[in-house]
């Protein structure tokens, strides 16, 4: 049985992952952390790391940006695993976890879909056919009340595309600053925030009379929840490292 410790259960995100972990027989969430303290849960919820007195295997996180460091230090005093979904990471932060992941497991991820990491791997290939004669552009829509922008799926998406071309692009989040004609160099990523959208991500490829667009659509975050659980069952065992979707996915496939 994992014994999982929750980051930011008191959250939207955190309660979809505590039904998630509650329909799973593998694991169960012994204690939550969060700014807000005490809820309704059957598990305990502190308001800092330090306070844990149950016996953790793993932390999952769905949290802020904030959260990361005394995240961090927890998680390599007691050499623990983390799983870390939480976006909107500075350069700085990101470094931090890297840097972490020298000495404990750590599995980062944007987005834990399924569909959505299926999507990058056909966005790869399809840039390899015309990646260097069309142009790119990402476009993600999100709900009214997500703070970063653009998403973390959408750096994802533009950094494995990039991968695949001959030229480092430069990646162009807000095209009205600029009066000149697009360069060929580049990749336009653009963030529409509204409503009530779970999340949606749309790669177009744009060339000389034709267009050819890969969508992903994500009608609920409980998928979002069950591949941080699954992630999180996956990583116990796991030599110190940064593990991703795409090697739990090859790993179920063996």
């Amino acid at each position: 049985m994992t014994k999982i410790a929750l980051c930011g259960a008191n959250g939207k995100m955190g309660g979809v992952v505590v039904n998630s972990a509650g329909e799973n027989d593998n694991c169960e969430i012994v204690c939550g952390i969060d700014a807000f303290g005490e809820n309704n849960y059957s598990f305990p919820t502190y308001k800092s790391f330090g306070e844990i007195k149950e016996d953790v295997d793993v932390v999952i996180d769905f949290s802020n940006p904030a959260c990361l460091d005394s995240m961090l230090e927890y998680c390599l005093a007691g050499s623990i695993p983390v799983i870390i979904c939480t976006t909107g990471y500075s350069d700085e932060q990101v470094e931090k976890i890297k840097s972490a992941a020298n000495s404990i497991p750590v599995f980062y991820s944007g987005n834990m879909s399924l569909g959505v990491n299926l999507l990058i791997e056909l966005a790869k290939q399809a840039t390899k056919v015309l990646g260097n004669d069309f142009d790119i552009e990402i476009v993600e829509k999100h709900h009214n009340l997500k703070v970063d922008a653009p998403s973390g799926t959408a750096i994802m998406i533009a950094d494995a595309i990039s991968e695949e071309l001959e030229n480092e692009p430069q990646y162009v989040y807000d095209r009205h600053a600029y009066r000149r004609k697009r360069s060929k160099d580049e990749i336009g990523i653009h963030a529409i925030r509204g409503g009530t959208i779970v999340g949606e991500h749309d790669v177009i490829f744009a060339g000389h009379d034709e267009v050819v667009t890969i969508s992903h659509q994500s009608q609920s975050k409980e998928l979002f929840a069950t591949g941080a659980i699954n992630a999180a069952i996956f990583i116990i065992g796991k030599e110190a490292g940064m593990y991703n979707m795409s090697q739990m996915l090859a790993e179920k496939l063996k």
